[in-house]
């Protein structure tokens, strides 16, 4: 299989150290730019655990030049923008239309440099990264891995967390943060990528103007003060990073415990986790660990999957093979069945390790999972934001951006002999480190109806934070935009029986991505029947008339391909991907689990066991508890959007209703399929025939009426509580508009104005920046074919859920009744046109694009008329929907999480 990863990509390092890395791509008019800092939690040590990630925070803060929130700097130019903190590295990250490219360098140059740390700042951020360490604390994960990893490193910083810990990040002073920033933000110590459309002669020429002139670090040298990985939520989504002297390192040592850590707190499900120490990054034996960890979890045929899940003890088994600058490790993570025993499970897992170990691999398991791990790197390469991940991750953990290549390599010449000789190397019993989660009884109670009277009244200007002139004044200069877009639109035909198809051959990659729609989402479910829509979208691939389960998930893990549906309200949709070569087996199987899918009995009983022990987690998170109760304090039992699964209800379900249910709904005049990537038009559509022709349909399309829903007439209030939580989750909101509403695209500006960005909308400048009660706060339209919800999404400490709602309803209001600026419109109209623009260079979000587009049974010109629409809105259509569609008075706020919640009066 070909890698065109490092093809063509150049590396070029300055006079001041920066290292640039390079790699033009021409198939989208975007461009990403990356500045990865070769420092992370691995530079830590216990006391200051949590610093490179609250530095992150405070680099979006502003700088001498530009006082200003770089989050709005950001939207303002349309650039899809964050940053992660990992064990090795911290990444910022943006992609915006190519015209942008040097404004975005200029920017990332300023903040290298002159990033402002003051004390309000750090004082206000501080309260945003304990909301979000209190986020990841909801999840019992979290709190068992973060046990488990101290043991396992109890001498490196590899055992900290990656986010830090809320007694650390509290003590943090002004002065410690600046001085890490003087040690480690300078150019000697980044890697700049770019990826995308552009000429690398004329950018070299850019980058030397705007960064050559940065100073390197004063006699800096060293690790600084101490940690480093692969981590969890912001602080650690992407992987692997390092330094600049590599050296091959003495391994960390490691005393594992004799006996296991046993967590006995509030929760839902079992769970065990096992840790094994590995080799850092650099080591041969790293390609081999991954086959062997594809070979243990991927896919119905591997080998933990057959032991703990087929057998019924386990919901679920993950596992990862984490490879870093100065170690690595290997983690399982096993979710028990119900009323299943850890210490069985931990046998059971253990045996099968041992049972592998001493019969070996067979070839055609090591060939299975060489195949899909290569078409895994290959499928995950296809936008150019990964493709500069990749590099930069690579260049800054090992040293060496062409390190994916010689991996790929590597895994090429993997042999049945080797997997065995890593499992015994690494996985003993003596290595491991096991740790136990056993929930402790829980109690959910609710709240509701309490009068809106002991509302908590903020510090809050009624003026906006920051004008939108004050944006413009501190955004660098953009480029002239001097040639037009080519527009190439999806060809779409129709079979007899219904079946609609859309394709758009794209060539720049050996890839295919699949998307499809069918009307048999949970909205068709009865309120006895909750969670049939589920069960029959998630048992189609559980076998056919011709194939039972193992087979179809062979045929599909041989080539590295993926085929998945997933249930939504308003239908179920298909993802699928393949390199370009394997279509026709995508299709095959497509056509197969929609024709002849047989549920087996078997299969069925083991997944409802399995979404019995899921509900019940769920049920434990205060994001999915709250979300299901604003849900149905909206929505009145017997309409459409009410109902969810219960444990009653999955219990009735039978076969004969996955059965019927499906003869009923899945039909090829209710299905939509879109195709993007390497193929022949000619040839798909043959196949396409051929495979779905003989699909038959009889009579008419089942159909549904959505009632119609009133607003509430004041502000309802309910307070699930949730024992054992540290933070809170809040939904607020109310009915919506549909997506045929004439006020949609006015509906989207006025939403991206309030709260489509947590750094630059109108909540996140005043509830997330300035008073820093929220990690994120968010606001949207959802809008289906027959309903729409809005809603404001938040998370916050238990203590400050009062003032974030209450500060959340006054800028409701404010807008409601004083409406936004024109300039508020012009800047959001911008960041919707170019976010689109950037949206449209990924595959997966271009196929879901098209799609949904004929779903929705707009015209395929949509694809690029949607941005004349947004163009087109007004200053007075956006007021005319702030008046319309903002209500604060009539609102219902659901806020799920701690105890302490329950004794006072949210509002």
């Amino acid at each position: 299989m070909p890698s065109t990863l490092t093809e063509n990509v150049r590396k070029t390092v300055l006079e001041n150290g920066l290292t640039v890395l390079t790699k033009e791509v021409h198939t989208a008019p975007v461009v990403t730019v990356q500045v990865w800092y070769k420092v992370g939690s691995r530079n830590e040590e216990p006391g200051v655990n949590g610093i490179a990630h609250q530095l992150e925070h405070l680099m979006f803060k502003g700088t001498q030049n530009r006082p200003i929130q770089f989050g709005r700097l950001f939207s303002a130019l349309g650039s899809d923008s964050n940053a992660f903190t990992s064990y090795d590295q911290t990444a910022y990250y943006g992609t915006v239309e190519r015209n942008k490219l040097k404004a975005l360098l200029v920017l990332e140059a300023d903040r290298m440099q002159n990033s402002q740390i003051e004390p309000e700042q750090l004082a206000s951020e501080k309260r945003v990264v304990i909301s979000e360490l209190q986020g990841y604390e909801n999840s019992p994960e979290y709190r068992l891995n973060r046990a488990v990893m101290q043991a396992v490193f109890p001498n490196h910083a590899y055992g900290l967390p990656v986010g830090g810990t809320k007694a650390d990040v509290e003590k943090f002073e002004v002065e410690q943060v600046q001085e890490y920033y003087r040690n480690f933000y300078s150019p000697d110590n980044a890697v700049l990528v770019i990826v995308g459309d552009f000429q690398t002669g004329n950018i070299l020429e850019t980058i030397k103007e705007v960064f050559g002139k940065l100073p390197r670090r004063q006699g800096a040298g060293g690790r600084g003060q101490g940690v480093g990985g692969r981590g969890a939520g912001e602080a650690g989504e992407a992987g692997e990073a390092g330094g600049e002297e590599l050296i091959t390192k003495c391994p960390i040592p490691h005393s594992p415990l004799p006996t296991p850590i046993v967590l006995r707190e509030p929760g839902a499900g079992r769970l065990l986790q096992v840790v094994y120490p590995l080799p850092d990054a650099n080591q041969p034996d790293v390609p081999m660990l991954d086959v062997m960890d594809y070979i243990f979890t991927e896919g119905r045929n591997s080998r933990l999957y057959q032991a703990l899940v087929e057998s019924g003890l386990a919901s679920e088994v993950t596992a990862s093979v984490t490879s870093l600058r100065e170690s690595g490790w290997y983690e399982v993570l096993v979710t028990a069945g119900s009323k299943q025993d850890l210490k069985k499970i931990d046998s059971v897992l253990s045996s099968a390790i041992a049972n592998v170990a001493e019969k070996g691999v067979t070839t055609e398991e090591v060939e299975r999972a060489k195949t899909q791990l290569t078409a895994d790197v290959i499928l995950s390469n296809r936008d150019i934001t990964s493709q500069a991940m990749r590099l930069g991750n690579d260049e800054t953990t090992v040293g060496d951006y062409r390190y994916t290549d010689r991996y790929l390599a590597a895994v090429c010449l993997v042999k049945p002999t080797d997997v065995v000789a890593v499992i015994n190397k690494y996985l003993t019993k003596e290595s491991r480190t096991v740790g136990f989660f056993e929930p402790t009884q829980k109690q959910v109670t609710g709240v509701s109806d309490k009068p809106d009277s002991a509302q908590t009244t903020e510090n809050f200007s009624p003026g906006v934070p920051v004008l939108p002139s004050e944006v413009a004044k501190y955004l660098p200069p953009v480029d002239l935009v001097t040639d037009a877009i080519a527009q190439v639109l999806p060809q779409e035909f129709k079979l007899t029986n219904g079946l609609r198809i859309l394709l758009l051959p794209d060539r720049s990659t050996p890839t295919v991505t699949l998307s499809g729609y069918i009307q048999a989402g949970t909205e068709f479910d009865l309120e006895n029947q909750a969670g049939l829509a589920a069960f029959v979208s998630e048992n189609l691939l559980n076998g056919t008339t011709s194939k039972n389960v193992l087979t179809i998930a062979k045929v599909l893990a041989e080539r590295g391909a993926s085929l998945n549906f997933e249930v939504h309200r308003e239908g179920v949709h298909i993802e699928g991907d393949s390199l370009a070569g394997d279509l026709p087996i995508i299709l095959e199987i497509l056509a197969d689990v929609v024709k002849n899918s047989t549920f087996p009995a078997k299969e069925l009983e083991l997944h409802r066991q399995q979404t019995l022990t899921d509900l019940q987690q769920e049920l434990d998170e205060p994001s999915e508890v709250a979300r299901r109760i604003f849900v149905q304090s909206i929505y009145p039992k017997k309409h459409p959007l009410h109902t969810f699964p219960t444990e009653e209800s999955l219990q009735q379900i039978q076969r004969q209703d996955v059965i019927d249910f499906k003869a009923k709904h899945y039909r090829p005049d209710t299905t939509v399929l879109a195709l993007v990537g390497d193929f022949d038009l000619d040839k798909v559509r043959s196949l396409i025939q051929n495979e779905f022709g003989n699909w038959q349909v009889s009579g008419q399309a089942p159909t549904l009426k959505y009632p119609p829903v009133s607003m509430p007439e004041k502000i309802v209030s309910v307070n699930p509580v949730l024992p054992g939580k540290a933070q809170a989750v809040t939904y607020m909101g109310y009915t919506g508009i549909n997506r045929y509403d004439p006020r949609f695209h006015a509906a989207l500006v006025l939403n991206q104005i309030l709260g489509g960005d947590t750094l630059s909308s109108r909540l996140g400048a005043e509830v997330r920046d300035r008073q820093g009660l929220s990690y994120g706060i968010y606001s949207y339209f959802h809008t289906g074919k027959n309903a729409g919800t809005f809603l404001i999404e938040m998370q916050t400490s238990p203590e400050d859920s009062s003032k974030a709602i209450a500060s959340t309803r006054q800028i409701l209001q404010q807008i409601h009744q004083q409406g936004v600026t024109a300039l508020e419109v012009e800047t959001a109209k911008r960041t919707l046109i170019s976010n689109y623009n950037v949206s449209l260079a990924n595959p997966e979000e271009l196929t879901d694009r098209i799609l949904m587009n004929e779903v929705y049974g707009l015209d395929k010109v949509e694809l690029h008329s949607f941005t004349d629409k947004l163009q087109k809105v007004t200053f007075e259509q956006v007021n005319q929907a702030a008046r319309e569609l903002l209500h604060p008075d009539k609102i219902v706020v659901v806020t799920a999480g701690p105890s302490v919640l329950a004794e006072k009066s949210i509002r």
